[in-house]
């Protein structure tokens, strides 16, 4: 265990205490019951396209159920991470937040590529990242499936699956409700009812609603941001027309609006920059802004499905139909700053926006799929599962930016300019994928006990995108963007490909209740293609297709008479040509450009373990280790800010590493001499520290002789240090912490009604969930200026939670 995972499980002494007394508690009640048998719940998933018993399934996967979701307090997407091994999140606006596994996840802007984590609603895989950001509802369980699934899923992720199955109606009337109101006007109401609509047909409709308060104060306009409204409704139709055919109808919609994703200004030691976001005062503990411009994101997403499923006897033949639909709309105030009317910035190298507002634009995404599959029932010698899977993705992406500089003598810092000059362009681009694939796994029994696992998927796919960026500016009397933004670019590009991946392994069984596997996977991510404002649509090149060996081993097993079960995964997987986002801006000029490129190469490795303990009826713990080593190689990237004015000029052996400037002929054969770059050897993943720990005990038990009983709950998570640039960054890291949240409350086991009260984030520990350069002022000259992403729950919070069901 490294130096810094022991200093900080020190500093988080406090939380070890409190769920060490917590334990020691609920432990003693429980000691006077004696162990009952079968404590442990058999779960059920389907993370290989067949309903199985989670020990049972031969992958490392994290299975947690509606209730368990609801008693941690976890109510979307983002807090996932709270409960779930090797899961970690990277915010960076609604459209480019992304969730890595194992250290891998999408690295890049824009909506021409797929992500790595790939996110699957009721066997729909969402078509890109920017969808997997939702609220919660109604849910029946979450599996998360680590390492790359390139076999059974509708489009191979090279890092994993996060598959989200909702509640299917039923033949017996229930429902549910619950409102949540806690601290920071945080308010959430939700509720669904199913039951019987004839002999053969059930129905079954979820809702919720949420208007959450902002944490930000805008000290300019006095409103508070960071806090958001969403709506969303989900009904569903199940019908048994014969004893042997099943149909089931989804259709789904939710709509956000919220001003989420300001970064936060936590250093400033440039004293013009300190005096222009006066009176605020940057440090960790700054929950303040001061701009002109909402950040604001307004989205709305829909899905229609229809899965129909017919038992043939001896296997069973699936179809699922799908459309969905996602429309994005978001706006940046890019300087981050109170700028009305453009100010005088002082006389920095980089001053070239004396106001940055205007950033937006809209993401529209539609996407058709069909999958049909057959698999023979269970428990024969030979069981194997077997498809084609169709993809039709159209995206639409327009953008805008205007950026204005002042002009003239005698300007004051800070001051509104009299005169200034406005640059601006914009352009629209389309981007369609149309993807095929065939694909098959199969089990077959060796010997008594020992399996040998194989399954492969064929796949090809076309992308094409027409973009248009005439060169032009805004409104007339702009001047073009400076840097390829303000050039002429229009075109179409196609580019196709053809890739097989699949999957080998043994799994061998001891007893019903423990077995072993070891297997190879070869995975898979389709090339990108860029939509984006500062691209090149007639000759700007792909990414590359992301490729993955990945080599898993583990156990998985369980006593029911000691209430105890466990799953261990050791892994390690080398990717090729990872798909990443280069930074390529010039903040002297103040040109911005990110770049997408491939990195040579990323290694991945460590180890996972989950469990849960059972003592008693009454009494459990559930926990995980997780230690991830991931590791990347890349040429050409931009050196941190601050180590850039150093950079030596060099003609010949490059250091790896190390900040230099490359001295070399262009192709007209003059000497030209690149930008501040690096040559990264065996750096960090960003937002993949080393080390993630948690630890929940829970007590539950009759209150007397009452219909009532009372629970309480303790949820302990610590990670170790993260940095969150691929540009390894000493600025851009976050320390380790540690997480505590508590929940207590009751429920009738008879009415179905409950009440708890919860605190998230009990010792108020403040973290980020991103970082970066300020952009406003930001120079090698004054490279210290650092925001960040500080999330809700960075911060004591506190509320109470009425249900009820029935």
């Amino acid at each position: 265990m490294d130096q810094d995972l022991s200093n900080h499980l020190v500093r988080g002494r406090l939380a070890a205490l409190l769920a060490g007394a917590a334990l020691s508690a609920l432990a003693s009640g429980a000691s006077a019951q004696a162990p009952a048998e079968n404590l442990v719940e058999e779960v059920l998933v389907t993370a290989q396209k067949r309903t199985e018993r989670l020990i049972d399934v031969p992958v490392a996967v994290s299975a947690v159920s509606g209730d368990t979701l609801s008693a941690k307090n976890i109510t979307d997407t983002a807090s996932l991470v709270r409960t779930v091994p090797s899961l970690t999140f990277q915010q960076a606006g609604t459209a480019n937040s992304s969730f890595r596994i194992r250290g891998i996840g999408t690295s890049l802007f824009g909506q021409g590529v797929e992500p790595s984590v790939s996110f699957v609603v009721d066997g729909v895989v969402l078509a890109r990242p920017a969808q997997s950001l939702t609220d919660f509802a109604d849910l029946e369980r979450i599996e998360v499936l680590r390492g790359p699934q390139g076999t059974l899923f509708g489009k191979n992720a090279t890092a994993g699956v996060v598959q989200m199955i909702t509640a299917r109606p039923r033949h017996e009337f229930g429902g549910s409700a619950d409102v949540t109101a806690a601290s920071h006007e945080e308010y959430r109401v939700k509720g669904s009812v199913t039951g019987p609509i004839t002999d053969t047909l059930a129905g079954r409709i979820s809702a919720y609603y949420n208007n959450i308060g902002g944490y930000v104060s805008n000290v300019r306009t006095g409103v508070d941001e960071g806090g958001y409204e969403s709506f969303g409704v989900r009904a569903k139709l199940e019908w048994d027309p014969t004893e042997q055919l099943n149909l089931l109808l989804t259709t789904d919609y939710r709509m956000f609006v919220g001003t989420v994703g300001r970064p936060i200004m936590v250093s400033t030691p440039n004293p013009n920059l300190a005096q222009l976001i006066g009176p605020i005062v940057a440090s960790p503990s700054n929950r303040s802004i001061g701009t002109d411009v909402e950040t604001l994101s307004k989205t709305n997403q829909a899905m229609v499905s229809l899965e129909a499923n017919y038992d043939l006897g001896w296997g069973t033949l699936t179809a699922l139909s799908a459309y969905q639909q996602y429309n994005e709309h978001g706006q940046v105030d890019v300087d981050g700053l109170y700028t009305p009317q453009p100010i005088y910035l002082g006389p920095q190298p980089s001053n070239t926006s004396s106001r940055f507002s205007i950033n937006d634009g809209p993401i529209d995404i539609g996407n058709f799929s069909q999958e049909i599959r057959i698999a023979n029932n269970p428990g024969q010698r030979l069981t194997y599962v077997a498809g084609l899977y169709y993809s039709d993705v159209l995206i639409h992406r327009d953008f805008k930016r205007a950026i204005d500089t002042c002009t003239g003598a005698g300007l004051v810092l800070g001051q509104p300019c009299a005169t200034y000059v406005t640059r601006s362009g914009y352009h629209n681009a389309k981007l369609k994928s149309e993807h095929i694939s065939g694909f098959g796994q199969a089990e077959f029994e060796l010997v008594e006990n020992l399996k040998l696992i194989a399954g492969a998927r064929l796949q090809r796919e076309e992308v094409t995108v027409i973009g248009n960026r005439p060169g032009l500016p805004l409104k007339p009397g702009d001047l073009n963007l400076q840097g390829p933004t303000g050039t002429w670019s229009v075109g179409t590009r196609t580019r196709d490909d053809t890739a097989m991946t699949g999957k080998v392994g043994l799994q061998y069984r001891f007893s019903p209740d423990l077995q072993t596997y070891a297997t190879y996977s070869r995975g898979y991510k389709g090339l990108g293609m860029s939509t984006e404002l500062t691209d090149d649509f007639v000759n700007g090149p792909p990414v590359l297709p992301e490729h993955v060996n990945a080599y898993e081993v583990g156990l998985k097993g369980r006593l029911p008479e000691a209430g105890l079960s466990f799953s261990l995964a050791v892994y390690y997987a080398k990717y090729t040509d990872l798909q990443i986002q280069a930074n390529r801006s010039d903040p002297t000029t103040g040109v911005i450009q990110y770049v997408q490129t491939n990195a040579g190469s990323s290694t991945t490795k460590g180890f996972e373990l989950e469990g849960e303990w059972r003592p008693s009826q009454n009494f459990s713990i559930t926990g995980s280790a997780t230690y991830t080593n991931a590791s990347i190689d890349v040429d050409g990237l931009n050196c941190p800010m601050q180590f850039q004015l150093n950079a030596p000029v060099l003609t010949g052996n490059f250091p790896t590493n190390s900040c230099y400037r490359a001295r070399s002929p262009n192709a007209a054969g003059v000497l030209v001499t690149s930008s501040p770059i690096q040559d990264i050897r065996n750096g960090s993943l960003p937002s993949t520290p080393e080390w993630r720990l948690s630890l929940s005990p829970r007590y539950e038990r009759e209150i007397g002789s009452s219909d009532w009983s009372g629970f309480v709950q303790v949820d302990v998570n610590y990670q170790s240090k993260q940095q969150f640039a691929v540009e390894q960054d000493p600025l851009l890291t976050q320390d380790a912490y540690t997480l505590v949240n508590l929940s207590l409350g009751a429920r009738n086991v008879v009415s179905g009604l409950s009440a708890s009260l919860f605190v998230r984030n009990l010792l108020d520990e403040t973290y980020f969930t991103n970082m970066a350069h300020v952009g406003t002022l930001g120079s090698p000259q004054f490279p210290n200026d650092v925001t960040a992403y500080i999330p809700r729950d960075a911060g004591r919070l506190y509320g109470v939670t009425l249900g009820m069901k029935f």
